[in-house]
Order: structure tokens, then sequence, then C-alpha cells
């Protein structure tokens, strides 16, 4: 795909929303100031729809742009990012590519697809008691933060959450269950008897807590050794027996006051 063609599907796929947008009254059409139309929806519509906006949605300030910081000096044009295309505040990315047997270049993309909303590492509370979090780049006018009032950046993760009941993993295009051109890219029923592979065993608890979190608990903090279950113990008493031992013998012991020297006592 040549970066005209991305122009002209973005610009198609930009018009589809909004008149979808316009249809269903979420969106009111104003040639000056377009915007969301959430005012008669439920509290939650006000939050996402101000989250979208990059605005204050609940508080005194509710409606006014979010506090950000201006670190860097602006940029006077754009960076040049190949196969990337921006128009009417939609962007179109086709520069990530991924062949079949490309299996880890294929874990990184699905790790960067479900990464957390939210860097705990570039989140930090300043002299004032405001959440401020830094982006994990510039944008282009210079601003490298964004700052927010305690309640208003709890209104911000409540508006990731996922509503009950919703469809958290939607297919489009080819990988839609009613694409009219599905039948030619799932692979056809195998003819004859096939010898199946052998069953992958399931990654334990503790795999899946390594590979997720990076945490291992199989590995011993102290010599650096493999751990392994010795026992399952699951009466309370006995838990709380042992609980207590190991309290005693890590406590350090408890000995009387010393008296004073027998020098300076005096009869």
């Amino acid at each position: 795909a040549t970066h005209d063609q991305l122009g002209q599907l973005l610009d198609t796929l930009s018009r589809r929303i909004v008149r979808v947008l316009e249809r269903r009254g979420l969106l009111i059409a104003d040639a000056v100031d377009p915007h969301l139309e959430f005012e008669n929806g439920s509290s939650l519509d006000q939050i996402q729809a101000a989250s979208i906006a990059y605005r204050i949605a609940i508080g005194p300030h509710a409606g006014r742009k979010a506090l950000t910081l201006y670190s860097l000096p602006p940029l006077e044009e754009a960076p040049s990012i190949p196969l990337l295309a921006t128009m009417y505040g939609f962007s179109l990315h086709a520069g990530t590519v991924c062949e079949a047997h490309q299996r880890s270049k294929l874990e990184r993309l699905c790790r960067y697809i479900t990464r957390p909303p939210v860097a705990t590492k570039r989140l930090s509370i300043d002299d004032r008691g405001r959440v401020v979090y830094r982006y994990k780049r510039p944008f282009r006018d210079g601003s490298t933060h964004v700052v927010l009032e305690p309640l208003d950046f709890i209104a911000r993760l409540s508006a990731l959450v996922p509503r009950p009941r919703s469809n958290l993993t939607r297919f489009h295009g080819v990988f839609a269950p009613n694409f009219k051109h599905r039948h030619k890219i799932v692979p056809r029923q195998p003819r004859g008897k096939v010898d199946s592979d052998k069953p992958l065993a399931p990654m334990s608890w503790a795999q899946r807590l390594k590979r997720v979190f990076a945490i291992d608990i199989e590995k011993c903090a102290e010599c650096g050794g493999k751990l392994r279950v010795i026992a399952c113990i699951e009466d309370p008493l006995l838990i709380r027996q042992i609980l207590s031992h190991v309290q005693q013998r890590d406590s350090p012991a408890d000995f009387d006051a010393r008296g004073p020297p027998g020098a300076a006592i005096v009869a």
C-alpha cells in the first residue's frame, strides 16, 4: 500500500464513522465546533465522552481542558512516519507487518495490543497532591505531561472499565464470521486420515505468572536454585503453629533490662 492509498482509505473510513455517529445522535455536526453529545446519557457516558475529548469529567472545572505541561519546544514539522496517514483527527497506520512464521514478532504485537492502559512507572504525585502522568513520547506541540486532580484521575480510570456483559473482542473484516469472502482464507479440512500432533501441555500458573508479569516464584531468592513443592498444608491449626514458630525464630530474643553498674550504686 502507498501513502496515497492509505489516505483514500482513511478518508472513506472517517466519513463513514462520522455518519454513523451522527445517525445515532452521538455527534453534533457543527461546522464550527463539532462535538460529542452525551448530556442525556448516563454518568458513565459523560465520563467516557470527557475522556475522549481530553476534558475534565467531574468537579468544579468539569468541561475544561485537562492541564498539560510543555517541557519541550513545539516541532515545526510533523515527523515523517512510513505508511501513516492522518486526516480529520483520524489516523491509520499500516507499517507493522507480521508474517505467518514470525511467531516471536506476533507475540510482541499481541503484548503491545494487550498492554495495560496506564504505565505506573510514569505516574507520580506532585507537591499539591495532583496526579502527574508522563507521556511515553512528547507530542508535536511539546507537551510531555498531563496533570489531573485525584478525583478526575479516578474518573478517567472508570471510563476504561468494561461494561457488564459486553464483548471485549470484536472481529471485523475477513475475521468476522459473516464476511462474504471468508471461505477464501479459512483453511479447508484435509482429506483422509491425518496424524494429529501430540497435545501440548498447558502452562502452569507459575509459568504464566513468569511469562506475563516476569515474576519467577520458582527461583530461590537466596541461592538462585529452583524451588519445588514439598508439602501442601491446609489445616488452619497447623498453619498457625508453623507461622508462630517462624515468627519466634526470626524475632529477636527478649532480655530483661540491665541494672546499673555496681560502682554507680550508692549505699
